[in-house]
């Protein structure tokens, strides 16, 4: 697999990613490690070396899964990992103290079963704490070695440009995809400016872009996606029109929507290494499909309409404030 480099600071990752995060955490029913884990290890295989996870995804329990799959196989992964949310908050309360920096690292290293992080992000900015301070905790733990590089999640420009000058910011990770493109105003200009990666998370629409999913009865209780504007039936409905554009361009090109969406996301954002996520193998070997899948001048004009064409907002108004679009 192609390798992309993640920023100006020496990360360097596979081309495409895998988010861990749906293994344990807020997609559908979990529970079965076994496929888990040999989706990890089929991703190692395939030459995806990023592996996306987080202190909150369980909570615990996710870093706990990655870490005994990568057991054995540490220097084949760039391992992220992210802290920042208020941990039984239902994703809501948030701490970037130094203090939780500290503590949190500590946590997630026990837990990985590992002496490092490769690429650690503060999850949500904390609206009561400095980013400077934040990120000053942050450069302290890449001093004590705990942590290689340093990246943030779902913030704007000024943050980014604010952290930077107290260290150097290798990846910010926000949604990006054919339906989600809010950053490329000011944020991606922002990133490539200072020499920041880009990380996509959900590039495929949260599996919408798959056109998997017709109406909000196709998620089992529990699913985050029920709580999603852009995913209530009504809003489903009228966004259908962007996946037949996908189908259409996936029919011409023999390849599945899958496929055809992160190819985009790899064709418009070649300085980005895009996470998609899935706990099964089969549609991790799909996904993987996007690497060799070349997209023409015609299949881009037809993709790059669909943002406009969107609708619905990605978050509830409660999980709106923690990301900074």
């Amino acid at each position: 697999m192609e390798q992309r480099k993640i920023g100006s600071q020496g990360l360097i990752a596979g081309a495409i990613g895998l988010g861990c995060m749906g293994m344990s955490h807020a997609y559908g029913t979990h529970g079965d490690e076994a496929e888990s884990i040999g989706t990890i290890h089929r991703a190692l295989d395939c030459g995806v070396t990023m592996l996306d996870t987080a202190e909150v995804y369980g909570p615990h329990t996710n870093e706990e899964l990655v870490g005994k799959a990568i057991r054995g196989r540490r220097d084949q992964v760039v391992l992220a990992t992210k802290f920042g949310f208020v941990l039984g908050s239902g994703l809501t309360g948030l701490d970037g103290s130094p203090a939780n920096a500290r503590r949190a690292v500590e946590g997630s290293l026990r837990r990985l079963g590992v002496d490092v992080i490769d690429l650690y992000y503060l999850h949500r900015k904390d609206p009561a704490i400095p980013i400077e301070e934040t990120v000053g905790a942050m450069k302290e733990l890449v001093e004590a070695g705990k942590v290689r590089f340093l990246g943030l999640s779902e913030v704007g420009a000024e943050t980014i440009r604010r952290a930077h000058k107290v260290h150097p910011i290798s990846a910010v990770q926000s949604e990006y995809s054919l339906w989600e493109r809010g950053i490329e105003e000011s944020i991606l200009p922002a990133m490539r400016e200072l020499g920041v990666g880009l990380v996509p998370f959900s590039p495929l629409g949260r599996g919408y872009l798959t056109g998997a999913f017709q109406s909000s009865a196709a998620f089992v209780e529990g699913d985050f996606r029920r709580n999603l504007p852009r995913f209530d039936d009504a809003h489903m409905a009228a966004n259908q029109k962007l996946v037949d554009t996908v189908k259409a361009v996936a029919a011409r090109r023999n390849a599945t929507l899958a496929q055809v969406a992160l190819a985009w996301v790899l064709a418009a954002a070649p300085d980005a290494v895009p996470i998609p996520g899935t706990k099964r193998r089969a549609y991790l070997d799909d996904n993987l499909g996007a690497a060799s899948l070349p997209l023409t001048a015609e299949d881009m004009t037809d993709l790059n309409q669909l943002a406009s064409m969107a609708v619905g907002d990605r978050y509830p108004p409660s999980f709106a404030k923690t990301a900074e679009r």
